[in-house]
């Protein structure tokens, strides 16, 4: 099947406070502007009480910007149902070689 894809940035979790971070605040991780990175590198710092558990929170994760969240998501293995993170409702998904992904469909554009 063909995505439709656009790299938009890779996520690594850290326990460290990495400069300005926000609270995403249904998953409880605090998260680094990755708009802003050179290298469009995004840190995350979990909560104790953050929900998420498994492959998001302990593995790196490849985000891609789609038109559509549910034909993009096609075949794929569901990590974490989508949910709103104001400029975007995002989801992330594990590929069948184990790879954790991200998929984001910006609410303009």
């Amino acid at each position: 099947m063909q995505r439709e894809l656009e790299f938009d940035h890779v996520g690594f979790i850290t326990p460290d406070e990495k400069g300005e971070e926000r609270l995403i605040a249904p998953t409880r991780v605090w998260v680094t502007e990755y708009h802003t990175h050179p290298f469009r590198v995004e840190w995350l710092r979990y909560e104790p009480d953050s929900p998420v558990t498994g492959p998001v929170r302990n593995r790196p994760h490849v985000a891609f910007r789609v038109p559509d969240l549910q034909a993009a998501s096609q075949g794929l293995k569901v990590l974490l149902e989508p949910f709103d993170v104001g400029f975007a409702v995002v989801a992330f998904f594990e590929s069948v070689d184990g790879a954790v992904i991200e998929l984001m469909q910006y609410k303009n554009g």
